[in-house]
C-alpha cells in the first residue's frame, strides 16, 4: 500500500531516523542517523549530543550518511559519507569505552579541494546546565566560570582543553584533542544547546582543505557519581493564573510565492483577529514596489506591518515616499542593513525624517530582521532612540530533525525573555518566524542571480534555498504554533511582547493553498480568538503540554491546550477561574476549553476539540 501525503508528513514529524540505544558499561546513548545522542553516565544525562559535521563556505550543513555502525573490541564504529555542496568527505567515528572514560574520536577525509567554515566534532550540552559552575582549562591556565543563565551574546569560553561540570549527582570532565575548541551559546538560534565545537571564528573563514587532507579530533568524557540522582515528580495540574497583561497581537506574513501560484481572485480572508500584515521591502532587489502592491490587497482591511531593508539612506527615503505614495494603512515601520541585518544609525535617521514628514504618528521599530543572535549582539550600536524592538526567528538554523522543532519551544520563550532585558520595558515584536530561514544571514558568498520587477518568481523566501519545509502543511505544525505562542507569551513576566508573526498568509510557506487550508490556519484561527483578552498563564504544566488562555472583559475565557510529548497521552487537571476540567491530551493533539461569560462552569469545547493523529 502506497504512502498517503498525510502519512509522509506525519512521518516527518516522528523520531527520526529510528534510534538504536546502545550501552557500553555504565555508559549508554541513542545512535540517531549519525549523532550520538543523549549521552548518559549512569542513568544521568552528561551530553546531549555528539557529532561530526561539515560545514561549507556559507555554513550550510553537508549531508552525512550513515555507511555502517558495527561493533568493535571496545565500543563500536560508525562509518559515514558527508556528500553535497560540492563536498566529498569519508568519516569514521569512534566510540571507545574503557571502565568510567568513553572517548569519541573521528577521522575525515576529502577527496576533493573545497572551501569550508567548519569540518569537526561537535559536542552539544543541555540547556540545563544553565547558571552550572563551570571549570574551563586552557593551555595555559584554568577558570571557574559558569554555563550562561542569560543568553550569551558572544563565546562563554574559548581555548578549551577540557570542561569540568556537574549535573544530576554526575562529576564529568571532558577533554578535547585535535584542534582548539571554543563555546557558544546556541539558544541565540532557540537551539536547545550550548555548543563546543572546533576551529575559532576569530580565524579566518572559510579556508581550503585540500584533496586527501584529514582532519583527526577526539573528545574524552571521564565521569564519577558523586552523589544521587535527583527524582523530580511530573506536574499533573494546570491553573490558569491571571497576569494582568494583554495577551500579544497576533500577526501574518505578506506571501512570498510567485504570482502564478496566488489566488486568481482575492485570498481568503485571513482569519479573524489577526491585527497586521507584515511585509519586508528589499530596496536591494526591483521587485519590491510590486511586493509593497501585493501585500496590500493581500492585507484588505488590515494594517501594514512594513520592513525595509536597504544599503543607503537615500534608499530608505525612497521606500518610505512609495509606501506613503501607496494610500496603505501602516501600522509600524522599521529598517535594516541588507548586510548586518541590524538597524544601522544613518539609516534609522534617514527612516525617522523620512516618517516625520510623510507618515506622521506611524509606530517606528527596529532591531535585528534576521535572528535574534544579531539583535543580541549588536544591540548596544543600535540607535537609543528606537521605540520598539524586533528579531525574528525559526527552528532549524542548525538543524532540521524533529527534534530540533520540539526542542526549540521552551527556547523561545528564553530568547523572548533575553529580549526583554535589551529592550527595557519597550514593545517587542517577534517574527517573522518560519520553519526555516528566509533568508541566510550568515552567507560568506553572494549570488549573481538577477531578479526580475516584477513577481512572476515570487520574492524573498521564495528566491531562498531550501526555505520551505514540508511540514508547513502537516497536522502536527497545528499543535507546534500553539505551543510556540503559548511559549512567547509566557515571557511577558520580563518582556513587553506586544506582537508575534508567523509563517506566510499563502502559499507554500502560508495558512493555505489552492486546495484549502493547512491545518497551521487552524491554530492562527485559535490565537488569534484570544486576541483583546487578559492572558492566563499557568503556574505549572507536565513535560510537553503547552497551555495559553485569554479572559475578555466581559469575564468569558477561553484556553489552548497542546502536547508536544513523545510519550504517551497526557492527564491533566486543568484549573480556570475556579472551574476544574480533567483531560486528556495525546500527542499533537490541540483542545480548547472554553466558557460564555458569566457562567460558573467549564467543560471542554467539543466543536473545538482536534484529535491529531500521533505521528508514528
Amino acid at each position: 500500500m502506497s504512502e498517503t501525503e498525510a502519512d509522509r508528513l506525519d512521518r516527518l514529524w516522528s523520531p527520526e531516523p529510528t534510534p538504536i540505544p546502545v550501552e557500553l558499561g555504565r555508559w549508554a546513548f541513542e545512535l540517531r542517523g549519525d549523532e550520538i545522542a543523549d549521552l548518559t553516565f549512569d542513568d544521568s544525562p552528561v551530553v546531549r549530543s555528539v557529532r561530526a559535521v561539515a560545514r561549507d563556505q556559507d555554513w550550510n550543513t553537508v549531508p552525512a550518511t550513515v555507511e555502517a555502525f558495527e561493533p568493535t573490541k571496545d565500543g563500536h564504529r560508525l562509518r559515514l559519507s558527508m556528500r553535497g555542496f560540492g563536498v566529498d568527505i569519508t568519516a569514521a567515528v569512534d566510540i571507545v569505552h574503557h571502565e568510567d572514560i568513553l572517548t569519541i574520536s573521528l577521522t575525515a577525509t576529502t577527496s576533493r579541494e573545497f572551501l569550508t567554515n567548519r569540518l569537526g566534532l561537535v559536542v552539544l550540552h543541555p540547556p540545563e546546565l544553565s547558571g552550572t559552575p563551570l571549570i574551563v582549562a586552557t593551555a595555559d591556565d584554568e577558570k571557574t566560570t559558569r554555563f550562561p543563565s542569560n543568553v550569551s551574546p558572544h563565546q562563554p569560553a574559548f581555548d578549551i582543553r577540557s570542561l569540568t561540570w556537574d549535573n544530576d549527582g554526575v562529576h564529568t570532565q571532558a577533554t578535547f584533542a585535535g584542534d582548539i575548541f571554543e563555546m557558544e551559546d546556541q539558544r541565540n538560534w532557540t537551539d536547545a544547546s550550548y555548543k563546543t565545537y572546533s576551529r575559532p571564528l576569530a580565524l579566518p573563514f572559510p579556508y581550503p582543505l585540500e584533496s586527501g587532507e584529514s582532519v583527526t579530533q577526539s573528545v574524552s568524557f571521564s565521569s564519577e557519581r558523586v552523589w544521587p540522582p535527583v527524582a523530580l515528580e511530573p506536574a499533573a495540574t494546570i491553573e490558569l493564573i491571571r497576569t494582568g497583561r494583554q495577551v500579544p497581537d497576533l500577526t501574518l506574513g505578506a506571501s512570498t510565492a510567485p504570482d502564478a501560484a496566488m489566488p486568481s481572485e482575492q485570498a481568503p480572508p485571513i482569519p479573524t483577529g489577526v491585527r497586521a500584515l507584515l511585509v519586508e521591502l528589499d530596496t536591494r532587489t526591483p521587485s519590491w514596489p510590486a511586493a509593497l502592491s501585493r501585500a496590500i490587497s493581500e492585507a484588505g482591511d488590515l494594517t501594514l506591518d512594513v520592513r525595509i531593508v536597504a544599503d543607503t539612506p537615500d534608499d530608505v527615503r525612497e521606500a518610505v515616499a512609495v509606501v506613503e505614495r501607496s494610500g496603505a494603512e501602516v501600522a509600524r515601520l522599521g529598517v535594516f542593513s541588507g548586510s548586518s541585518h541590524v538597524t544601522e544609525p544613518p539609516l534609522w535617521a534617514a527612516l525617522a525624517e523620512a516618517a516625520k514628514q510623510l507618515l506622521p504618528g506611524v509606530t517606528l521599530l527596529g532591531g535585528a530582521r534576521s535572528h535574534f543572535t544579531e539583535l543580541n549582539r549588536e544591540h548596544g550600536r543600535l540607535p537609543d532612540a528606537i521605540p520598539e524592538f524586533t528579531f525574528s526567528l525559526t527552528p532549524q538554523m542548525h538543524a532540521t530533525e524533529r527534534a530540533q522543532l520540539i526542542e526549540s519551544i521552551p527556547m523561545q520563550a528564553v530568547v523572548a525573555r533575553s529580549a526583554g532585558d535589551i529592550a527595557l520595558g519597550r514593545p517587542l515584536h517577534i517574527g517573522p518566524i518560519t520553519l526555516r530561514s528566509r533568508f541566510n544571514a550568515v552567507a560568506t558568498s553572494t549570488s549573481n542571480q538577477d531578479a526580475p520587477s516584477d513577481l512572476s518568481s515570487g520574492y524573498g523566501a521564495e528566491l531562498t534555498t531550501d526555505a520551505t519545509d514540508a511540514r508547513q502543511s502537516s497536522d502536527a505544525l497545528e499543535a507546534w504554533t500553539i505551543a510556540s505562542f503559548a511559549a512567547i507569551a509566557s515571557a511577558t513576566d520580563k518582556a513587553n511582547v506586544a506582537s508575534v508573526s508567523y509563517f506566510e498568509a499563502f502559499g507554500p510557506r502560508g495558512l493555505r493553498n489552492h486546495a484549502g487550508a493547512y491545518p497551521v490556519a487552524h491554530a492562527i484561527t485559535a490565537l488569534a480568538r484570544l486576541g483583546g483578552g487578559e492572558l492566563l498563564l499557568p503556574s505549572s504544566v507536565p513535560r510537553g503540554v503547552w497551555c495559553i488562555g485569554s479572559r475578555k472583559p466581559d469575564g468569558s475565557w477561553s484556553a489552548l491546550l497542546t502536547n508536544l510529548g513523545s510519550g504517551p497521552a497526557a492527564a491533566v487537571v486543568v484549573t480556570v477561574g475556579g472551574h476544574t476540567s480533567s483531560i486528556e491530551i495525546a500527542p499533537y493533539a490541540v483542545l480548547r476549553l472554553s466558557s460564555a461569560a458569566n457562567t460558573t462552569t467549564s467543560s471542554p469545547d467539543t466543536n473545538d476539540i482536534v484529535e491529531r493523529k500521533r505521528p508514528s
